[in-house]
């Protein structure tokens, strides 16, 4: 997750009480579904909302372009800890750690207008009259003499609805100019009685980053009795439009003293204004509680495709409250006639990849690790298309992306995370009749650097990786575009190169590419390159090859966002070699006990999640233990699979399962678009993908007594699949037998192609250990490497 561009990290406190998972977790103002009721009535979209979670509580729709969302001050966004609100805007990305989002700010006011900044002019307002659900937003505003707001959403709309206390002077503020990040430049035309167009270029994420064009258009459902625009601080009543660089806006005023409500319908469009019109036309009539009515009913349908049965009422609401953050994004790019602006800046359209859209947002540093496997077990149809269109990106930008927003690339983070996502899409089927457009694309980026023109930096530190088997560490080199860089984070950069070599390997050789394959394995094993005997660690090497920084692995130096103790266990390409390099399985076993404070953590689960691992958002260095909070140690708790303790990952697994709740701070970290709701999805439901970038699923124990899953019969030709662990609960959580379909199975994970022809995986439960999946080839295998000499592993 990226570190905040701004002084605004709070320190993390005490998240509320919550009980291990497996008899459910507990917390103040849990409330079910009623009798009867549905799935949406169990998520609270306001979890993440403290914290540093940074997710938001508005309304949109699956995967949808527009999050129409309160703004509060805080740089992502909203924080549940603010109590006025800025504006309701029309862009934000659930969980990201850095200011990015937040164009058009729209908030209704009364009285003459004597503020432009929201800053100054923001309404009050206060919890007890603030609800949200999936696809609709309400609060109560307590400025301006009392008016309420509502916000709902389609795919490439946002819809607004304010009633208004009696007055003549009800206004409604669009404000152009302040966003979330910097905004370069806005246009502003009021185009009639009811509506009014922006174009908004505005640009940055932690850093600099090339500038992007979001256009709008509002429509309002009845004409305005004035209107004007301001520049700065000058308002200028009566002005159709304007073109500034600043602070800008325009202001609509009604009449509501015999009719109080105001409606509006403000549609995005990434290509142009006529685009965000269609769009507009596109989302069609209907009222707002039908448009409403609609988004719930597209949540609903989502949320069916995992059906539970068991756990508490408090579990039931936080798993499905991160169910439905791991549908938000990636976002609809492509307008309702299927055009879209590519990287290169031209509007193309979908028909020209075959898709039936096109998606925009890629946090892959994230979400390659787990978010890219739930929405290709459970959206395969949408993550086919988002594969699709990270490959157009390769044909229209020149190069793969590595953090892609809107129409550009911002170079956020580093290594090489775009590989496992697009083999990941590759295993599961996702690809095909594009199988070898992605492996050229691929290639070219695991073998090359981008050039210098080229915005992108791609694996940045290739030409030593390729030369010398590691990617440097280089303090103070000069940054040659914005963004991070490989060289800053040599250490890291080398693990994850090497495991997406792995990756790629094991495609190359499918697709019988065989030379290839076999010198991508090679490199697969370059992790060994950094790991320094003396101290039985990773450790990052400078430009000269010598070992670098202190030699204490809790205060490494060279590792994006954690130590040499986390990105230890990020080898799941090798974990066999990576344990035998520390000493073998009884010595890898005894490090992870270490790690986890497994002792510890056997006595009081949930205080050592809490108190022992580490537990800020941004708390990434000088430690020796399990951070929840962050992307590295996603897989850490699977190792075990690998050492032949799988018990110890299920422990492990359900106290991290704790730090999640169904309140405002119940998210642990950053959400980064899904990934850290996706792995509570995958870890509660026992299957999680412990090699990203195949089609492995490592088992532990589910939390629930059934989970059902519909499938779509395009991949999944039997349309179901379950999960069974009857009797699990926190005393009860041991694996003591696993069977697929009726057949003993002591292997401690599944492959897609097992899943898509089995039917059921039954778990016995007990409250020992016992001594399945202990067996020497239990664990899953290597995959996509080569001993030196030697043949490839897996496949």
């Amino acid at each position: 997750m990226p570190w905040p561009s701004r002084n605004r990290l709070r320190t993390a406190g005490a998240v509320l009480a919550a009980a291990l998972v497996g008899g459910g977790l507990t917390a103040p103002a849990a409330q079910a579904a009623p009798p009867g009721g549905t799935l949406t009535d169990l998520v609270n979209p306001f979890i993440g909302s403290q914290k540093d979670g940074n997710t938001y509580p508005g309304a949109a729709v699956p995967f949808g372009m527009v999050q129409l969302s309160p703004d509060t001050g805080h740089y992502s966004g909203y924080s549940y800890d603010d109590d006025h609100i800025r504006g309701f805007s029309s862009v934000h990305i659930s969980g990201v750690g850095c200011g990015l989002g937040g164009d058009l700010p729209v908030l209704p006011t009364t009285g003459d207008l004597t503020e432009t900044d929201n800053a100054r002019y923001a309404a009050a307002f206060r919890h007890d009259d603030e609800s949200a659900r999936p696809g609709y937003y309400r609060v109560g505003l307590t400025s301006y003499g009392g008016i309420t707001a509502e916000l709902t959403a389609t795919a490439r709309t946002g819809r607004q609805r304010y009633t208004f206390p009696a007055t003549d002077k009800a206004n409604v503020l669009l404000n152009a100019g302040q966003s979330l990040h910097r905004t370069v430049s806005t246009k502003v035309e009021v185009l009639d009685s009811r509506t009014v167009r922006t174009a908004i270029t505005g640009r940055g994420f932690c850093q600099d980053t090339q500038p992007y064009t979001v256009y709008t258009i509002t429509r309002f459902d009845r004409p305005f009795t004035s209107y004007g625009t301001w520049e700065g601080d000058t308002v200028t009543p009566g002005s159709r439009g304007s073109t500034a660089g600043g602070r800008h806006g325009a202001y609509v005023r009604f009449d509501t003293r015999e009719d109080r409500t105001v409606e509006a319908t403000t549609a995005l469009s990434y290509v142009d204004a006529a685009g965000a019109a269609r769009n507009l036309r596109a989302a069609g009539g209907g009222s707002f509680d039908q448009v409403r009515a609609a988004a719930d009913a597209a949540w609903e349908r989502r949320l069916s495709l995992v059906r539970t049965q068991g756990g508490s009422r408090t579990l039931r609401r936080t798993f499905y409250s991160s169910l439905y953050r791991s549908f938000l994004a990636p976002n609809l790019g492509s307008d309702a006639d299927g055009r879209y602006t590519g990287w290169d800046r031209k509007v193309h359209r979908t028909a020209e990849f075959g898709g039936s859209a096109y998606y925009q947002n890629w946090s892959l540093w994230d979400t390659y690790r787990t978010q890219a496997q739930l929405l290709a077990l459970l959206a395969p149809r949408e993550s086919r298309d988002m594969a699709l269109s990270v490959l157009r990106i390769d044909k229209e930008g020149g190069w793969l992306p590595k953090w892609g927003y809107g129409t550009v690339e911002t170079n956020i983070m580093t290594g090489d995370p775009v590989t496992p996502f697009l083999t990941n899409a590759y295993q599961q089927g996702l690809l095909k009749g594009h199988e070898e457009e992605a492996y050229a694309a691929l290639a070219k980026n695991a073998d090359g650097v981008p050039p210098a023109g080229s915005p992108a930096v791609g694996r940045e530190a290739n030409a030593e990786y390729l030369r010398d088997g590691f990617a440097p560490y280089v303090k103070g080199r000069p940054h040659r575009k914005p963004g991070d860089s490989d060289f800053d984070h040599g250490a890291s950069a080398t693990l994850e190169y090497a495991l997406s070599d792995a990756m790629l390997a094991q495609m190359a050789r499918d697709l019988g590419h065989t030379a290839d394959a076999d010198r991508y394995a090679a490199r697969a094993q370059n992790y060994r390159k950094i790991f320094d005997p003396s101290t039985g660690f990773f450790r990052a090497r400078d430009e000269h090859g010598a070992f670098t920084g202190p030699a204490d692995p809790a205060k490494s130096e060279g590792f994006h966002e954690g130590t040499s103790w986390q990105y230890q266990w990020l080898v799941p390409q090798d974990l066999p070699g990576m344990l035998r390099l520390i000493g073998g399985r009884e010595a890898a076993d005894e490090r992870l006990d270490a790690f986890f404070a497994y002792r510890k953590l056997l006595a009081d689960p949930e205080r050592t999640a809490r108190e022992v691992w580490v537990n800020g958002p941004y708390d990434y260095y000088n430690v020796d233990k399990y951070n929840p909070q962050n992307e590295p140690d996603l897989i850490a708790p699977y190792t075990y699979l690998s050492t032949g303790r799988p018990w110890k990952t299920t422990d492990v697994v359900h106290a991290a399962l704790t730090l999640f709740t169904d309140t405002p701070g119940g998210m642990t970290g950053n959400d980064d678009l899904g990934t850290m709701s996706a792995w509570m999805v995958l870890s509660s439901i026992g299957v999680f993908p412990v090699q990203p970038g195949t089609d492995t699923w490592g088992l532990s124990t589910p939390v629930f007594d059934r989970v059902e899953l519909t499938l779509d019969r395009r991949y999944y030709p039997k349309g179901h699949f379950t999960l069974t662990a009857p009797g699990t609960s926190a005393a009860n959580r041991y694996v003591r037998s696993v069977r697929l379909d009726g057949a003993a199975r002591d292997r401690t994970y599944l492959t897609t192609g097992e899943l898509r022809k089995g039917r059921e995986l039954a778990f016995t439960v007990g409250t020992e250990p016992s001594g399945w999946g202990t067996g020497e080839r239990a664990a899953p295998p290597p995959v996509g490497t080569a001993a030196p000499g030697g043949a490839a592993g897996r496949r």
